[in-house]
């Protein structure tokens, strides 16, 4: 996988992604390649939507009700995406390999990386407070964390259009 990422043109955005908590090298790939370009989403939510993290609803009148997450779009990026949302059960911290794969990254990389650990974690704690079942919680935190990887992605996405400039 390492030897692929030096000639792939989304190296810049893998990198900014393994600078995020739970994200190696195979699942920021993985995230990465199967979102492919993520311009085509206008908002975190559309991409929220694409995943299948949004509540499905049977609404009828003024009831509205919504039911489990819809579970359509691309089934791999979801579980990759949900099985890295375990990670932020843990306290915000910056251990020493989360040091080394942020290293030679920009400060808003780094920055968005810390305020996702601490609004995820957050919220974590929040909803297993509130006994939601743990499964539910990690949906959640899944469907935030989707939200910094479209701001992330779109930020990158400039580091992507000037690498391929300079080509």
């Amino acid at each position: 996988m390492e030897e692929l990422l030096v000639d792939w043109e989304w190296q810049p955005v893998v990198k900014a992604l393994m600078a995020f908590r739970g994200f190696k090298v195979v699942a920021a790939m993985t995230m990465v390649g199967e979102l492919g370009d993520l311009r085509r989403f206008r908002n975190a939510k559309q991409l929220m939507a694409f995943l299948g993290l949004v509540p499905s609803e049977d609404s009828s009148g003024s009831k509205r009700r919504q039911g489990s997450i819809t579970r359509c779009g691309n089934h791999h990026a979801r579980w990759k995406l949900v099985e890295c949302a375990k990670h932020y059960r843990l306290k915000p911290k910056v251990a020493p390999t989360l040091s080394r794969r942020q290293q030679g990254e920009s400060t808003e990389v780094k920055a968005l990386s810390w305020r996702a650990q601490n609004r995820l974690n957050e919220k974590h704690r929040r909803l297993t407070a509130r006994k939601l079942h743990a499964n539910k919680v990690t949906i959640a935190v899944a469907r935030e964390l989707s939200g910094f990887i479209w701001e992330l992605m779109n930020k990158c996405e400039v580091m992507v259009t000037e690498t391929a400039a300079a080509d």
